[in-house]
């Protein structure tokens, strides 16, 4: 099956054709703000990182910087720096620009502050938006897309409706040579036999189990003990009493295939097929991880509505209940209420909803596009130095 997408020279496929404004710390955001207010074609978003951050830390910062820097959503980036962070910025540059990117390094002690910051960086900004025009959408493989599944705002839908639904989405992909991230960690605890029982080798079943364990014991230095328990107050107003039961149902977003990989947070999958990766639960969190991973679509199922998107990758929301979708019309794309309603099967919702994340890889606009959801949050490893 075929796509209308943007081949990039590192061979990878994008969706979208974005000039981002990358801030690479806190210090800059105000300056990455002016800029794309001033061309508000290009993008952007608030980073509460970059700073004061060492070790396996600052490791997993970088990562994400490399992701959405090299990311097939964008056709350049815009580097934004105070001049001080702890990053090889230039490297970075070098690297976006290896995988057929425009790109540019800023850095404000080298362009007198703020006010040369925002005028060098208009400048280039403006020029970027202007020459990507000339970059056409040509036929790619359905199989080049790598799909991002989230649930937040979960209710007592989301395990009968939203998510099998999104299964179906996940099983159609992969049956087309592409891939789907399940992720969410902390959502998997007390289904995770489940899915070692999936896993396509032993050592990819070794792999699950231990990232379960691995954030259940970190949640216990904290002196939280997560299983038999429900840490989410959302959830449990949505009718969700313990983990376990939280996970049966989100693990349902993983579809039926074997389990091919298992991937760190932000890191790109290796193989084609299902693939989980270790991110938490906190929804902004778990969707910067998958996208600077190579997401280029990602489907979120909420009971809540919760109401976010990236600032890369389209975001399909998929309210579980027709309540919530009447409720938050004007962030929901699609309605998986339709099962709890009795009116489709989740097969036959699973097919309208591939059908409508086609139309969205080819250039359909979600509502978080339109609305300007633009969330970015990073999971942190340990405390700030």
């Amino acid at each position: 099956m075929q796509i209308l997408g943007y081949r990039r020279r590192d061979g990878r496929v994008g969706v979208r054709n974005h000039v981002l404004v990358l801030p690479v710390s806190y210090e800059v955001n105000a300056i990455a703000e002016h800029i794309t207010r001033a061309v508000p074609e290009a993008v952007t978003f608030r980073n509460q990182h970059g700073l004061n951050q060492s070790g396996a830390d600052l490791v997993q910062t970088r990562r994400v910087y490399e992701g959405f820097a090299t990311h097939p959503n964008v056709y350049a980036v815009l580097l934004l720096a105070w001049g001080n962070e702890p990053h090889d910025l230039k490297g970075l540059v070098e690297q976006a620009r290896r995988a057929g990117k425009q790109a540019e390094l800023i850095a404000l002690e080298t362009v007198g502050g703020v006010r040369g910051a925002v005028r060098e960086g208009v400048r280039i900004v403006r020029r970027w938006t202007e020459e990507r025009a000339a970059v056409e959408r040509v036929e790619v493989p359905l199989s080049s897309v790598i799909l991002g599944t989230e649930c937040g705002g979960s209710d007592a839908c989301s395990g009968i409706s939203g998510n099998p639904t999104v299964g179906v989405v996940s099983d159609l992909l992969v049956e087309q040579g592409g891939t789907s991230i399940l992720a969410e960690t902390t959502e998997l605890i007390g289904a995770e036999h489940l899915l070692a029982d999936r896993a396509a080798t032993p050592e990819v079943g070794q792999r699950i189990l231990h990232i379960v364990r691995r954030v259940e014991e970190n949640a216990m230095k904290m002196g939280v003990d997560i299983r038999g328990a429900q840490p989410s107050p959302g959830n449990m107003d949505g009718g969700i009493t313990t983990i376990e039961e939280k996970s049966l149902g989100c693990i349902y977003k993983g579809g039926t295939t074997p389990i091919r990989e298992v991937v760190e947070y932000a890191e790109r999958p290796t193989e084609k097929g299902l693939v989980i990766m270790d991110t938490p639960g906190h929804d902004i969190e778990q969707i910067t991880g998958m996208v600077a991973g190579g997401a280029q679509v990602v489907i979120f199922t909420t009971g809540r509505g919760t109401p976010t998107g990236s600032p890369i990758a389209p975001c399909i929301k998929v309210a579980t209940n027709s309540f919530t979708f009447r409720n938050m019309r004007d962030n929901m794309d699609f309605n998986a209420g339709d099962i709890i309603d009795g009116q489709a099967t989740v097969e036959q919702m699973g097919m309208r909803l591939f059908a409508l994340m086609l139309e969205v890889l080819n250039g359909k606009q979600t509502k978080a596009e339109r609305l300007g959801h633009r969330e970015f949050g990073i999971y942190r490893v340990g405390q700030s130095l």
